[in-house]
């Protein structure tokens, strides 16, 4: 009797998925740290692959009547003026009342300020309170000023190193659209010919997966955008549709968009229609949010992405307390496609059919 005779069976079982999960564990926090310290080229890549996944329908319906490298060009053309269209409406719209809101928020505060005096929390907001704040942040200011300036310019390197990834996002984007499939077709010629089915099968089920993420991405942000806009619209709210822009754009910027979307909405209804439309609006853009959340996102982009809602919003929350707006941005496709290829490269499990058992005949048959 050998030595691992003695050894329960749960205990080997055990033992064996312990040191493969020891394993998994390893790739996937050397997979994180190798992340980490390329961060923005990862950025890049993944905006490049959502550019590609929404703008490659586009370039293949161009293609039919232009050459490909023409196609791209015109995609890219009209993403342009689509996007800048809506930020031209907006400016222009904000602009074209930015006088009268001006006069009509300033209407507002007054009535918020002699509300704080005089209602109930009766809080002392006198001129001279007023002088006094704000010689106190001046005090501040110049207290701080070396941490200001430090940050000012770590705010100016930032703002460099997202114009490098939106350039490289491009570079990439561009010759994803133009040579994804040769590119594809050269990396399979480096696996071996007896895996190549599987792999390319893993990676069709993956960029599917991928592009639905990115298609539920955009449908969310419709419907968002429509709701604020028919919300915004029916309290009579001026510049209705430019905030409906504003929420949809804000969609696609997890954590900060909808909240800024929110508040910029909150205070043109008190420029225009004082402080009780306005906690009505912020409450309204705060209700559309929860339904986004809650609703949309599990049942939109869990269907696009063949996942479980409650997964869903396990993904994103754990995205954000790991890595924060771009945890919650990479959580649910890294997790979809992970599942996706997962299953299409996992062994499919055999058939076992059991040969009939011999059954004697009866003794009435072995008569006849």
């Amino acid at each position: 009797m050998s030595e691992s005779d003695n050894v329960p069976h749960w205990l080997r079982t055990s033992a064996g998925w312990s040191w493969r999960f020891v394993v998994l564990v390893v790739a996937v926090s050397l997979l994180v740290f190798a992340v980490v310290h390329v961060r923005l080229v990862f950025i890049a890549v993944f905006l490049a692959l959502v550019l590609t996944s929404v703008l490659r329908p586009l370039t293949d319906w161009f293609a039919r009547v232009v050459p490909r490298p023409f196609a791209i060009g015109l995609t890219f053309l009209t993403a342009l003026i689509v996007v800048g269209g809506l930020v031209t409406y907006v400016v222009a719209s904000v602009a074209g009342q930015w006088q009268t809101l001006g006069e009509e928020f300033t209407d507002g505060v007054d009535q918020i300020i002699g509300w704080l005096a005089t209602g109930p929390l009766r809080l002392d907001i006198s001129p001279e309170a007023f002088t006094d704040a704000l010689e106190a942040a001046r005090q501040w200011i110049a207290d701080n000023a070396a941490d200001v300036a430090g940050q000012t310019a770590q705010t100016v390197g930032t703002v460099v190193e997202a114009f490098a990834v939106v350039a490289l996002a491009i570079f990439c984007t561009v010759f994803f659209l133009l040579q994804g499939g040769a590119m594809w077709r050269w990396f399979l010629t480096q696996v071996p010919a007896g895996h190549r089915d599987r792999w390319d099968g893993a990676a069709t089920a993956g960029w599917e997966t991928f592009a639905g993420y990115a298609r539920g991405t955009v449908i969310i942000a419709l419907t968002n955008g429509l709701m604020a806009g028919v919300f915004l619209a029916i309290l009579g709210i001026p510049l209705a549709a430019p905030l409906a822009v504003l929420v949809f754009i804000g969609t696609f910027i997890p954590l900060i968009g909808a909240p800024a979307a929110m508040v910029i909405a909150g205070v043109v209804a008190l420029a225009a229609e004082g402080p009780v439309k306005a906690l009505i609006v912020i409450l309204g853009v705060a209700l559309i949010g929860q339904i986004e959340g809650h609703l949309l996102q599990p049942l939109i982009m869990g269907k696009q992405v063949a996942l479980h809602p409650v997964i869903v919003a396990v993904a994103i929350a754990t995205g954000t307390v790991l890595a924060g707006i771009l945890g919650a941005i990479v959580a649910v496709p890294v997790v979809a496609v992970t599942w996706a290829v997962y299953t299409r490269l996992r062994p499919r499990a055999e058939l076992l059919t059991e040969p009939e058992p011999d059954i004697p005949p009866d003794d009435d048959a072995a008569v006849a």
